[in-house]
């Protein structure tokens, strides 16, 4: 009798010997990689849940930390005008447009209660990453959430329809928390061009580094143009630093004025001086991106194995369709070891599962396996 490929997946996975590594060519790391890339210890439970880079600080960041604690007793404030003036090189705008803040949340949090507090209207897509939205709703703000479409993507037509003079802020997250999904990059353009004109385009790059396509523009091109539009980013994902809590925004220099009004945090010396040698150190920064491609690509495989639709993703994480509800499918891998994401409403029976080390995501693999 013919034993069916699932079954014999499921027999393999459960006497250990499966393994989604075979034939993938992915090494396991030197010890000189280790101390370069610094791959986060095994632990158990395994956390998949968070959206982490498994690697970083890398080892010329930590050294630049480091070094920091010779000028740990001064205030932060001229090293970060420092490194927004080294951002604004980058991204080829004043420096008077950038505001190093503490964490990309921080800065998404003030842009909400600057613009919106006290009644003012955020229109947002309904799942999408709530930092901004949760803390202007404590301040008074009213949000205006908006569905996302059949294929998980925002629905700018809707979103477009519903703007009013109440609207002081149109939220995007692009790539979009937890969906993964990414808008065409001509619409996105023109909508956010379009847009600006009548309310304030705020546009979440956290993940956008992840982006495999090269050309995908950010918006910090029409923040060039002066267009009213301000976008954040951070050193939380690729650059493996998100226990640091260092971020930016990137607004025209009117806009950033206002925000900056605003910022009670910042960041702090040992971060600022971590984040200049991140943006330097390029071989870290394509270690990071290789090893996530490396990571998604054993998911994958992993949901076609079971047959579970997933959305393709252009972020550290992959959103997908377990046709289980999400508490009790959490409750069961955490049984196994392993934590993945909370619940996003409406969609209760989707997982959301962050890439890990190759280890990690062979463990998710091996205990997803088990429960289909």
């Amino acid at each position: 009798m013919e034993i069916n490929r699932r079954q014999w997946l499921k027999t393999a996975a459960l006497a250990g010997g499966f393994t989604l590594f075979n034939g993938l060519g992915f090494q396991v790391l030197t010890a000189e990689e280790r101390k370069k890339f610094n791959p986060r210890e095994f632990e158990n439970p395994i956390r998949l849940s968070s959206n982490e880079n498994p690697y970083g600080p890398s080892e010329r960041v930590r050294n630049a930390v480091k070094n920091a604690f010779n000028i740990g007793c001064r205030y932060p404030y001229a090293y970060a005008e420092n490194l927004e003036g080294i951002l604004a090189k980058k991204y080829d705008v004043a420096p008077e447009s950038v505001i190093v803040t503490g964490g990309s949340t921080e800065g998404l949090k003030i842009a909400g209660i600057t613009f919106a507090a006290n009644g003012g209207e955020i229109i947002a897509a309904k799942p999408t990453f709530l930092a901004m939205m949760q803390y202007a709703k404590m301040w008074g703000a009213n949000i205006n959430w908006v569905p996302v479409d059949e294929n998980l993507g925002y629905d700018l037509q809707e979103i477009e329809k519903r703007i009013t003079s109440k609207t002081k802020m149109v939220f995007l997250c692009n790539p979009n928390n937890p969906t993964s999904t990414i808008l065409p990059a001509n619409t996105l353009q023109d909508f956010c061009a379009s847009v600006s004109k009548r309310t304030i385009v705020f546009s979440d790059e956290a993940y956008y580094e992840y982006i495999e396509d090269p050309n995908y523009p950010s918006m910090i091109d029409l923040v060039k143009k002066g267009e009213n539009v301000v976008v954040s980013k951070t050193f939380s994902k690729v650059y493996g630093m998100a226990g640091m809590r260092i971020g930016f925004l990137i607004a025209k220099p009117e806009l950033a004025q206002t925000i900056r009004r605003n910022i009670v945090a910042m960041s702090n010396i040992f971060a600022i001086e971590g984040a200049k040698e991140a943006l330097k150190d390029d071989e870290f920064y394509k270690f990071s991106l290789q090893k996530n491609l490396e990571a998604k690509q054993i998911i994958y495989n992993t949901l076609d194995h079971l047959n579970l639709h997933y959305i393709k993703s252009s972020t550290n994480f992959i959103f997908f369709k377990s046709g289980k509800d999400i508490n009790k499918l959490g409750k069961q891998m955490l049984t196994k070891g392993v934590k993945i994401g909370r619940a996003f409403p409406p969609f209760y029976d989707w997982c959301r599962i962050s890439t890990g080390t190759l280890e990690e995501v062979e463990m998710f693999s091996k205990s997803l396996i088990t429960l289909y």
